[in-house]
Order: structure tokens, then C-alpha cells, then sequence
């Protein structure tokens, strides 16, 4: 290994073209995503709505139940409950 001013190059180098090709797969990822919300606008569905639904499913349910909660809270204190 090559080592540049205490710094070993070949592992640095494979360091960062592993950074690289996950950035890649990432970008093409984020591509297939934003098709799929595409796809469900264009058969009517609100992708805005979709996109809260898919955050609070990754809340555990203790936390999901806190937030609605509070959600629920501030919309009364602000006249917005039915």
C-alpha cells in the first residue's frame, strides 16, 4: 500500500469509490421512488398524504401515538378540531 503523508492511498482510494458507487445507487433509488409516487398520482391517489403515511409507518407506535396526539392537541388549542 502506497501510503501519501501517513495516509494509505489504496485503502482511501477504495473508500471513497465505495462512497461513490453507494451515492450512485442511492440517486438511482430516489429515481425509483419519485416514479412510484408518480405512478399512484396518476391513478388519483395524493402522493402528499402518501408521503406522511410513509414517514409515520416508520415511527414505532409509541411515537406515532404521541404525535397524533399532539397534533390533536394543537388543533383544538387552535379552534381546527371538529
Amino acid at each position: 500500500m502506497t501510503d501519501v503523508g501517513g495516509i494509505g492511498a489504496e485503502q482511501l482510494r477504495s473508500y471513497i469509490e465505495r462512497i461513490e458507487r453507494l451515492e450512485e445507487e442511492k440517486a438511482a433509488m430516489t429515481a425509483d421512488i419519485r416514479e412510484v409516487y408518480a405512478e399512484a398520482k396518476g391513478n388519483g391517489f395524493d402522493v402528499k398524504i402518501m408521503r406522511q403515511v410513509v414517514r409515520l409507518r416508520k415511527l414505532d407506535s409509541a411515537d406515532r401515538e404521541e404525535q397524533e396526539e399532539l397534533l390533536d392537541l394543537y388543533k383544538r388549542a387552535l379552534g381546527l378540531a371538529v
